[in-house]
């Protein structure tokens, strides 16, 4: 198997045919709204947070408004999304940090995204890659985390190591695009308990693709 930098091009190539609307599965119309839905979406899938955004985001409908949210009350809105109130304190904390430092319009930059409170990088990447069309490093979610391992594109397991490997390797033009069109195929083909290896369009530049093993002659159980 070639090296991932051989490989990537290829990849990317077949994927972004494969996975056409390569974008964020959360309902949002603004950048506020794409970083409230995912930090929403921390240890949640993108269908419950879905099911809260459209009524949360009416009653909520500016960094001000989330800035004098009560905790209980927006505890109650979102808690069937999990470590609720984590989620309430950091987006009353991101509100008021909008509201206070950047005039109430949300950062177009990752310093000024990750200085909110329950931000990191992969928030504010999705942040910059869905709200403003910005690429300023990928995502590195569960399925990208997971489909590098495999696709043996990095083998750290720190999402932030992850994504300075790809940083290496994925060309720039890319990155705007690369988190969504995995997270497509991660979804759809390559999960996590059963990878669908026979339907795989990339199984030939898989290391792991039980294809590409029975190629080379190696048994997978």
């Amino acid at each position: 198997m070639k090296p991932a930098r051989e490989r990537i091009v290829g990849i990317i190539k077949i994927l972004r045919k494969t996975y056409l609307r390569g974008r964020t599965a959360l309902y949002y119309k603004t950048p506020l709204e794409i970083l409230i839905a995912t930090i929403l979406s921390a240890q949640c899938t993108d269908k419950r947070v879905n099911q809260i955004t459209p009524r949360l985001f009416k009653k909520y409908r500016t960094s001000y408004d989330f800035s004098k949210a009560r905790q209980a009350d927006l505890e109650k809105e979102i808690r069937s999304t999990g470590f609720y109130r984590n989620k309430a304190k950091n987006i009353i904390g991101a509100a008021k940090r909008i509201v206070e430092d950047f005039g109430g319009r949300v950062p177009d930059t990752m310093e000024g995204l990750i200085s909110l409170p329950g931000v990191a990088r992969k928030t504010a990447n999705i942040v910059l890659s869905s709200g403003f069309k910005k690429a300023e490093g990928i995502a590195v979610d569960t399925h990208v985390k997971r489909l590098s391992a495999r696709l043996g594109l990095s083998r750290e397991n720190n999402p932030e190591k992850i994504e300075k490997d790809l940083l290496k390797i994925v060309p720039k033009k890319d990155w705007l695009d690369f988190n969504y069109i995995l997270v497509g195929h991660g979804r759809s083909i390559c999960n996590a308990r059963k990878p669908l290896c026979n339907e795989c369009p990339i199984a030939k530049l898989c290391p792991c693709s039980r294809l590409s093993l029975e190629q080379a002659g190696v048994s997978k159980a």
